[in-house]
């Protein structure tokens, strides 16, 4: 297996920056991310989705636009007939019910939490993070910087997945726009 180089190594330096006073914004990159999509067919999406769930360790498979967690880890409703599983290994399909691939290495997975990691990523990305809007467990795939992300509401934070040649770029723009709160990146 390829050795897994950071889109960001060299400009990730931990540590605090921007206005003075309480953290508004924690940024966080996941290393070592584990992405696989899933592709149904219209007539297998039930059985697809039962098998995603199920490497994770979910109950159930998420509906359009949600996430499940297990034990294992994520699974994610990014289209109708396809989902992310994140944290675990794609299950083994038969050609008659779909397809799997592994997304590892094209995405650069960064975590943004605080109280005011809703007011930045509102700044960038044309959704409504309000909660009542995308609650917990929410899904969308959407542009920031004309560049496609997928945007998971997890528990803690929202989780965001770039592409991994626009990551440093995207990385720097939401340094730029998160010192404005204080802000921190996490070890």
């Amino acid at each position: 297996m390829a050795e897994r180089i950071s889109a960001l190594a060299g400009n990730y330096n931990p540590g605090r920056f921007g206005s003075v006073g309480d953290i508004g914004v924690t940024l966080c990159e996941v290393p070592n991310l584990t992405l696989s999509q899933v592709a149904a067919w219209p007539d297998t999406l039930a059985s697809v989705g039962a098998k995603a769930a199920a490497a994770v360790g979910a109950k159930n498979a998420p509906g359009p636009g949600q996430a499940m967690v297990g034990g294992d880890g994520a699974v994610l409703r990014i289209e109708p007939l396809k989902f992310w599983i994140v944290g675990a290994a794609a299950p083994g399909l038969d050609p008659d019910d779909g397809a799997a691939l592994d997304l590892s290495h094209s995405r650069t997975h960064l975590r943004i939490s605080g109280p005011q990691a809703a007011t930045l990523l509102n700044r960038h990305l044309p959704l409504d993070l309000r909660d009542i809007s995308f609650p917990v467990g929410s899904v969308a795939s959407s542009a920031f910087d004309h560049v496609g992300v997928t945007l998971w509401r997890s528990e803690a934070s929202f989780e965001l997945f770039l592409p991994r040649g626009f990551a440093l770029s995207l990385w720097q723009v939401l340094l730029l726009g998160a010192a404005q709160f204080g802000g921190q990146i996490s070890d």
